[in-house]
Parts: structure tokens; C-alpha cells; sequence
């Protein structure tokens, strides 16, 4: 039931990490606007190099493009707010920015849950039918593949952000969060929220669970079939390939699911923080970090680009 004589809020305050004193929140600026330029920055070469080096015109180079400017847009919507926040806590936000940034949020995070599926299912037609590769995962494919992620991201988020905004929000107007996000949110509202507590549910079993479970089934089918290659060579190129995208996966899904498919009765405000700055901050920097370090292509690609040192002709990509 609503409340009577309640005043309707017209901005929000963040909680954040007010708790804290401020040589701990100084601390905090620096690690985390440290953490911040090296993901814009490691993102952005990913991007770069993909499109200047003509080795890594691939689907799967494709879609850890689309990834990364994702993981930026993603970033960028929470992490600059949250920076300001650490040197002047006490900054209200606006209510339609409030709406803009949880829109935002989910708008590009459900599309890297997405992307992150069909990349497992790129990496499924490369290892279980590589002869028909290029005609599956042709250029067409990969547009429609890729906008199909950001237009089910649209999708969800509009959803969301429609079940949250449509309640009323009363006295409460500080969100224990760094962030606008959903659970939070619906927790200062001042009416039933049992329909938009089912809606959040369903919509994070959604783009959580059906995309881990792609996933999954693409891996066990990967190995199954990586286990039947004759040469110790060939099973260690092909795991090879898997291992990057595989780490990432597990991070980013581990850490959303934590949050999201959580029961509301054992949902910590606090705990579900830190697990936030770590999918916010930490995952978004392991796409470049892990695509860099353990794939050689992109490590031959760098190369190339820093000393400009042609490709030997009988070093052809995966």
C-alpha cells in the first residue's frame, strides 16, 4: 500500500562508500581510477589492433571487438559517477539520470552476457565443424549475432527500468549503493513490489541462465570433441583457443549470478557491493588483460604493431 502524506522524491543519494573515512576513500579514488584508465585504455588497443591488423579480421576477433567497446560503454556508465562520488559524497543524482544509468547499465551488461554466448558458439563451429566455418559464421552472421545481443540488452533493459520507474518512491530517497540498480532501488520504493520483484527474477534468470547454459553445452561438446584429435599438438592448439574466452566467462558469470539469482532474504547490501566493484571494475580490465596474455595471436598482433614486423607467410591465424 502506498503511503499517506508522503512526499515523492526528485533525486537520490548514493550510500556508497560514505561509511568510509576519507584517507580510505582518497585510497580508494586512486586504485579504482587507476583500474578505470587501464580498462579504457587495455580495451581500446584491443579495438585498435583488431581493426588495423588484417590477421585478426575473424569472427571471434569480431565479436571480442563488440565486447570491448561494450565493456567500455558499460564502464563508462558507472565508474566516473562513482569516482565523483569518492571525493564529494554527499552529491545528490537526479532522478532521470538515476533512470539513464540503470537503462545504460543494463542495457550494455545484459549484451555482454549475450556476446559472451555467442562466443562460446563461435568457438563450438570453429572446433566441431570447421569445415563449414566460414559459411556459418560468415560477415552476415556475425552482424546479426552481435546486434541480436544489443537489441535483447535493449530489450530487458526497457523492461527493467519500466517495472522499477512505475513504482513511487517516497521518503527514502538513499540508494546503499555506488550505483542505480535494480534491487537497491526497489528496496526504497513505498508500495508492494512482489510483481517487479518476479519480473527482476525472471528477467535475470534469463539473460543469465539461458546463456550459461549455451555455453555450457557448447563446452562440453568443445572437449568432447577436442579429446578425439589424434596429435597432443592439435588438442593443445585447440584448448588454446577456448581457454581465454572460457576464463572470462566464468568470471563475469560467477560474479552476476552471486548478485542477481541470489534469494532476496540472503541478499547483503554490502557483501553484493563488493561483488559489484569487481564485475564493474575487474572483469571489464580481464578482457584485454586475458585475451593479451594467453591468446598469441593478439600477442603477434601487438608485436607487429609496436615493430612493425610483417607476418611470416607460413604463420597463417586459427
Amino acid at each position: 500500500m502506498l503511503k499517506s502524506n508522503a512526499t515523492f522524491v526528485t533525486e537520490f543519494l548514493f550510500e556508497g562508500f560514505s561509511s568510509f573515512g576519507w584517507q580510505h576513500r582518497l585510497a580508494f579514488f586512486a586504485v579504482f581510477l587507476t583500474l578505470y584508465f587501464l580498462t579504457l585504455s587495455g580495451n581500446m588497443i584491443i579495438v585498435t589492433i583488431i581493426h588495423l591488423d588484417h590477421h585478426l579480421h575473424t569472427p571471434m576477433y569480431f565479436f571480442l571487438a563488440v565486447l570491448s567497446i561494450s565493456d567500455t560503454c558499460y564502464t563508462v556508465t558507472i565508474i566516473p559517477r562513482m569516482l565523483s562520488d569518492l571525493l564529494n559524497p554527499y552529491h545528490t543524482i537526479a532522478f532521470r539520470d538515476c533512470v539513464a544509468q540503470i537503462f545504460f547499465y543494463l542495457t550494455f551488461g545484459i549484451n555482454n552476457c549475450f556476446l559472451l554466448m555467442v562466443m562460446g558458439y563461435d568457438r563450438y563451429v570453429a572446433i566441431c565443424n570447421p569445415l563449414r566455418y566460414s559459411v556459418i559464421m560468415g560477415r552476415k552472421a556475425c552482424v546479426q549475432l552481435s546486434s541480436g545481443s544489443l537489441g535483447t540488452g535493449l530489450g530487458m533493459a526497457i523492461v527493467q527500468v519500466t517495472s522499477v520507474f512505475s513504482l513511487p518512491f517516497c521518503d527514502g530517497f538513499i540508494i546503499p549503493h555506488f550505483f542505480c540498480d535494480v534491487r537497491p532501488l526497489l528496496k526504497l520504493a513505498c508500495a508492494d513490489t512482489t510483481i517487479n520483484e518476479i519480473i527482476n527474477f525472471v528477467v535475470s534468470v534469463y539473460v543469465l541462465i539461458l546463456p550459461m547454459v549455451v555455453v555450457f553445452i557448447s563446452y562440453v561438446v568443445i572437449i568432447s570433441t577436442i579429446l578425439k584429435i589424434a596429435s597432443a599438438e592439435g588438442r593443445k592448439k585447440a584448448f588454446a583457443t577456448c581457454a581465454s574466452h572460457l576464463t572470462v566467462v566464468i568470471i563475469h558469470y560467477g560474479c552476476t549470478a552471486i548478485i542477481y539469482l541470489k534469494p532476496k532474504a540472503q541478499s547483503l547490501l554490502g557483501q553484493d557491493r563488493l561483488i559489484t566493484v569487481t564485475y564493474t571494475l575487474i572483469t571489464p580490465l580481464l578482457n584485454p588483460l586475458v585475451y593479451s596474455l594467453r591468446n598469441k595471436e593478439v600477442k603477434d598482433a601487438l608485436r607487429r604493431a609496436i615493430w612493425q614486423k610483417p607476418l611470416p607467410l607460413n604463420q597463417a591465424p586459427l
